[in-house]
């Protein structure tokens, strides 16, 4: 028997499951639905964490449980307002983008897999491609490219480095391989590109000093 109005944790969980992430949730339709779902979810959360902190010494396998839940509920629950902010309809939300972009600028160096950029994102790798193609426009794999390609073009335009060093700096393996996407990219050698920058950069440095004259 429990006490007049306390539930027990593992009923708590049960009555929570309807908040996890790819169930079905109730959108409110108006402010005062708005704030009673803010408040139910608030109230759902703070009840699971205390059953953690509460249980972590004598059941871990019930803070283990509660911890969970509540981190599902709190995904939902951004999800389903990032959804009403307008973010794209089937694709990632705010707190997967701003993880997952962080991730891809961070790592350009090196390899970046599926697996990890999906597990950044928490999904699987074949529910997140979909999502992010969603999100972004395109496959994971060109938005990397894309990204080395600008931080490739800004190393040219601003260091001395050599184009191997370029390249293998920006993740890609060798020189030829930075070729390959820089021609597909822009449609030129990225030596054809570096030298009419520099030539417009010189160009646009005598004019400043003429003027300065």
């Amino acid at each position: 028997m429990h006490a007049s109005g306390s539930i027990a944790p593992s009923e708590r969980l049960t009555q929570f499951r309807r908040l996890e992430p790819g169930l079905e949730t109730t959108v409110p339709e108006s402010a005062f639905a708005a704030d009673q779902q803010f408040h139910l979810v608030a109230n759902s959360l703070a009840e699971l964490l205390e059953t953690a902190s509460r249980e972590l010494e004598r059941d871990q396998a019930m803070a283990k449980a509660s911890l969970i839940a509540a981190s599902r509920i709190l995904h939902a629950e951004i999800e389903r307002c990032s959804g009403a902010s307008g973010c794209p309809r089937g694709g990632l939300v705010a707190w997967q983008i701003v993880r997952v972009r962080a991730y891809i600028d961070s790592h350009l160096h090196c390899t970046i897999h599926i697996r990890d950029l999906s597990a950044v994102a928490r999904r699987s790798p074949a529910h997140f491609c979909r999502k992010f193609k969603v999100a972004f426009g395109e496959s994971p794999h060109a938005f990397v490219v894309r990204k080395r390609l600008e931080k490739a073009c800004h190393q040219m335009m601003t260091s001395s480095a050599s184009l191997s060093e370029i390249a293998l700096g920006v993740g890609f393996s060798d020189q030829a391989h930075l070729c390959r996407h820089f021609r597909r990219a822009f449609g030129q050698s990225p030596g054809i590109w570096r030298r009419k920058y520099e030539v417009f950069s010189a160009d646009h440095l005598a004019e400043s000093q003429v003027c300065e004259l």
